[in-house]
């Protein structure tokens, strides 16, 4: 059987879209979840769509980041890091000059990353009869839930209990059968734990990981 072309990659935060940067090694290629996140989570229904929503609006200030005067700065992930701290361009304590910073914006879409990695690694290795209400739940409150209110934490997770079974969530992800969902999940997730890992090592270094 032809493998599916995984979609998720490392991407240029000014390449405006698929491309990765050319020539850089891992260690040092920008990376950005991609639009593929909000495609694939759209295409799961309105279930996902409170973290699609916020995903669409912190593309959109990346990409006004991206065409500003200060575009140069933001040609990588790494420019943009240095830039923005070396220039006390983002808030450390409150959100209050520099509410919709580059590296602000881009830390709520590594988390969202962090999500969507649990959840699908869990879809990935369950068993055929595990319940996905249960599987989205848990990956929630390990990830996105420390960071919401608790009226959002509470909609969420009933929400979460419409899930379908999970052969009919690895079907809906419109690939083929379960079977070939899995295996598209076996060549997709390891790019998307190097793309988290990437970001991880680089906002731990800068003591970025708590920004308000």
């Amino acid at each position: 059987m032809r493998r599916r072309r995984c979609c998720w990659n490392t991407t240029s935060l000014a390449g405006g879209g698929w491309s990765g940067a050319r020539g850089a090694s891992p260690a040092t290629r920008p990376t950005c979840i991609p639009l593929a996140q909000c495609r694939f989570l759209n295409s799961l229904g309105t279930i996902f769509s409170f973290i699609s929503k916020d995903v669409v609006t912190k593309l959109q200030i990346m990409d006004q980041l991206r065409s500003g005067p200060q575009q140069e700065h933001y040609s990588s992930l790494q420019a943009m890091v240095a830039y923005e701290v070396g220039n006390q361009l983002v808030d450390l304590e409150r959100r209050s000059r520099h509410p919709d910073s580059g590296c602000r914006t881009v830390l709520r879409l590594h988390r969202a990353l962090r999500w969507l990695q649990l959840f699908l690694e869990g879809v990935r290795t369950s068993p055929e009869d595990a319940r996905t209400s249960v599987l989205c739940t848990d990956s929630y409150n390990a990830s996105l839930a420390a960071y919401h209110p608790w009226i959002i934490r509470r909609a969420v997770t009933v929400a979460f209990c419409a899930l379908p079974t999970r052969k009919v969530f690895l079907e809906s992800m419109n690939v083929g059968s379960s079977k070939q969902a899995v295996e598209m999940l076996d060549e997709a997730l390891p790019f998307i734990e190097r793309v988290y890992n990437i970001s991880q090592k680089l906002y731990a270094e800068h003591a970025l990981l708590d920004l308000p």
